[in-house]
C-alpha cells in the first residue's frame, strides 16, 4: 500500500498530497492523455470539465490492462490550456475526480501550458503509479 505523506510543517493540502511514499512494486508510466475517444477525436470541445472525465477515463483504461487501479498512481501531472477554466469548474472537476479515486489523492502538480498537441484539447494529464501486487 502507498503512504501519502503530508509534513505538518507545510500548509494542509487540499486535493492532493504533498508526497506519496511506495514500498516499491511494479512501476507504470502513463503517457499523457487528452480526451480523445476510441476513433482519436477528442471529446467535449470547449468543456473542460468533459476533457478531465475523458482523460482520467483514458488512464484508468491504460491502467486496467497493466493490472493496476487509479488509487496505485502517486503522481499526477495535469496541464492545462486555461487555469482559470479549470478553476472555474473546480466543484465538477472535484466531483469527476472523487468518481475516479474516491477520498485518494496523490502528489499532484497542475501546470498552465500555451498550447497541447492536439488543437482541441483543453487539458491532458499524465502519472506515474506503483502496484505493490
Amino acid at each position: 500500500m502507498n503512504k501519502i505523506i503530508n509534513p505538518k510543517e507545510l500548509v494542509a493540502p487540499v486535493g492532493y498530497s504533498h508526497g506519496v511514499e511506495t514500498n516499491g512494486g511494479r512501476t507504470i508510466y502513463l503517457s499523457g492523455q487528452v480526451a480523445f475517444d476510441a476513433n482519436g477525436r477528442v471529446v467535449g470541445a470547449d468543456d473542460i470539465v468533459k476533457q478531465f472525465d475523458m482523460a482520467l477515463n483514458n488512464l484508468q483504461a491504460t491502467l486496467r490492462v497493466g493490472r493496476a487501479e487509479m488509487t496505485d498512481i502517486v503522481k499526477l501531472l495535469i496541464f492545462v490550456k486555461d487555469k482559470e477554466d479549470y478553476r472555474k469548474h473546480l466543484k465538477e472537476i472535484g466531483t469527476i475526480y472523487r468518481n475516479y479515486f474516491g477520498k485518494y489523492f496523490p502528489a499532484m502538480s497542475l501546470v498552465e501550458v500555451s498550447t497541447l498537441f492536439e488543437n482541441d484539447a483543453l487539458i491532458e494529464i499524465e502519472g506515474i503509479a506503483v502496484v505493490n501486487d
